[in-house]
């Protein structure tokens, strides 16, 4: 049995890979803000510690001891509009609390330390892109998000004298428990969805399911290490992801989004979304790991059958 310590892990990725765990009978450590909350949602099977203030202090150490891995989770949500105050909620949430993290972890003994960290990153780390295909090699950008990315990823890196550490950058999850395809949903089920600004930019998307077992993987596959793009091998653009969900909710998708109307509502953060990146997963492939969604309709449809 795997003891798997997990950090953020009332979220929508935590969720699903605390339930895969589960299901395996393994056991399962919740570091979070509200552990009670966490009992709750996640069900009495998983321990919870209390972590109250990521960004001013370590998590406790005895959630730590004895796990096989930790996989690094927390972090502000990113799709809010970025008011100065959000950004550095933003930043600080990912980069303190992985400082504060890889602290504690160096606190424990050799015998009780977990040996391997997945810290969770994300494809932000490459800018804006074209429609050139991105590697775990293509450099870092320039913009706010790829900024936060790359630093959280220095912080992750620390921990890698002292244990294995991979760095999965996970894109746009398929998930109708949150996330983007959530927040498409309702203007799509009225008939309302389309491409936006334009619909050339490119979706790096994953299922939820295939980000569950591609961390699973990261945990158990001793030789991942270093970044990993947690992405379908299929990257699609934003006019055919849109055209997709029309289809499989049964409903138009060529009501078109102006740039302009995003930018309003979301301000900086919507040059997110009116940009985007073409991240494939070449260390995933390369170590074997396989999709059970590669495609964007009928992974589109598996999500909308989630319960």
């Amino acid at each position: 049995m795997t003891r798997v310590a997990i950090t953020g892990a009332t979220g929508t990725i935590g969720r699903a890979l605390c339930t895969i765990l589960l299901e395996r009978g393994d056991e399962v450590v919740a570091i979070s803000r509200e552990p009670e909350r966490a009992r709750a949602v996640l069900g009495d099977g998983v321990q919870a510690y209390a972590w109250a203030r990521p960004t001013q202090e370590p998590p406790p150490i005895e959630a730590l001891a004895g796990a096989s891995a930790v996989v690094h989770l927390l972090g502000e949500p990113l799709d809010q509009r970025w008011s100065e105050r959000a950004k550095t909620e933003i930043r600080d949430s990912r980069v303190l609390g992985t400082r504060w993290l890889v602290q504690a972890l160096g606190q424990l003994s050799d015998d009780s330390r977990p040996a391997a960290l997945v810290s969770q990153s994300a494809i932000g780390f490459y800018g804006a892109c074209d429609d050139r295909e991105l590697d775990e090699l293509a450099p870092a950008g320039g913009d706010f998000l790829a900024q936060v990315v790359s630093a959280w990823e220095q912080e992750a890196s620390r921990a890698e004298v002292m244990m294995r550490v991979v760095r999965t950058r996970t894109g746009v999850v398929l998930s109708t428990r949150g996330g983007a395809l959530a927040r498409m949903l309702p203007f799509f089920r009225l008939g309302l969805g389309g491409p936006v600004a334009g619909g050339r930019q490119y979706i790096s998307w994953i299922h939820i399911e295939d980000v569950a077992r591609g961390l699973l993987f990261a945990v158990e596959d001793p030789h991942a290490a270093g970044a990993a793009n947690l992405t379908s091998p299929n990257p699609v653009t934003n006019a055919e992801f849109s055209r997709a969900l029309g289809r499989a909710l049964h409903r138009p998708a060529a009501l078109p989004v102006p740039a302009l109307g995003l930018r309003l509502l979301y301000g900086e953060m919507a040059e997110v979304v009116t940009t985007g990146q073409r991240a494939v997963p070449r260390r995933l492939q390369e170590l074997g790991f396989e999709f059970r969604h590669p495609a964007v309709e009928p992974a589109i449809r598996a999500a909308l059958s989630e319960h």
